[in-house]
């Protein structure tokens, strides 16, 4: 007999802390280097919509970044 957690319902708080945990870990550096580039840490979310995430990569690939010295 299955015990339920390969169908979605026997997740624990463990789990669930492991999944806020892994998601910090990915949009906190990703929220920073869109700062640096001159657009909001909020767009860090898309990376986890499928297909806008690799729209924005393209865009993000092709914007001209600030090279870092000061004018």
């Amino acid at each position: 007999m299955m015990d339920g957690w390969m169908y979605g319902y026997g997740f624990g708080p463990i789990h669930w802390l492991w999944f806020i945990v892994m998601i910090a870990v990915v949009i906190y550096p990703v929220g920073r280097i869109l700062s640096r580039i001159g657009f909001s840490p909020l767009w860090s979310i898309v990376i986890f919509i499928p297909l806008v995430n690799l729209i924005a990569l393209w865009i993000f690939a092709f914007t001209d970044w600030p090279d870092g010295r000061a004018e």
